[in-house]
């Protein structure tokens, strides 16, 4: 999964669910908080305060606490009694009130799927980390110009259209527009 700012400030988004999903599963592993973040390579004061619900996290911080746990990433973010094929569940924020991710749902593949919802404001920019080896997204966008930056080039999608590439490089999102830009993110593993 990328890496960025994640939702804050509702407690709707994705981190009202978080903090009890991480402390459910923690449990259930029967891993101590100093193990989980030996295992996952986060600080135990970051998981004392995830679980606490006083702190943001990035999405890669939460793909590397479900590795640990051996679950998916879903599985940390999604209300606990919604479907996956039906999540909606915010997972970046923004600083433009138009910019947004919103997590879908998600689907079985070799690892895992996921359907994300996304706009960025004039002059907003997501920049994600690498994913692993063998992940890749699907854009489509609806509305509006995407630049997507990628260390194996620059592509701009218009409306109507899409691209596919591996997401195991650095990549960015930019809004190459003067109007919101609305696309469909399929992640796959």
């Amino acid at each position: 999964m990328n890496d960025a700012r994640p939702a804050t400030g509702e407690r709707g988004d994705v981190l009202a669910h978080v903090s009890s999903n991480l402390r459910r599963l923690r449990r259930t592993s029967g891993l101590s908080q100093g193990a989980l973040a030996e295992a996952s390579g986060l600080s135990r004061r970051m998981i004392v305060n995830l679980e606490s619900g006083d702190t943001n996290v990035s999405l890669s911080s939460l793909d590397k606490l479900a590795d640990a746990l051996g679950v998916d990433f879903v599985s940390m973010i999604a209300d606990p009694a919604a479907s996956s094929q039906r999540i909606d569940a915010v997972g970046w924020r923004g600083a433009g009130a138009e910019s947004k991710g919103v997590l879908l749902g998600s689907a079985p593949a070799g690892r895992e799927a996921q359907l994300w919802q996304w706009s960025l404001a004039v002059g907003e920019r997501y920049q994600a980390e690498p994913d692993p080896a063998g992940w890749h997204e699907m854009v489509s966008v609806a509305e509006g110009r995407l630049r997507i930056e990628k260390e194996d080039g620059i592509v701009t999608v218009e409306a109507g259209d899409f691209a596919i590439y591996s997401s195991a490089q650095s990549y960015a999102y930019a809004n190459a527009g003067s109007a919101v830009v609305r696309f469909l993110r399929v992640v796959v593993s």
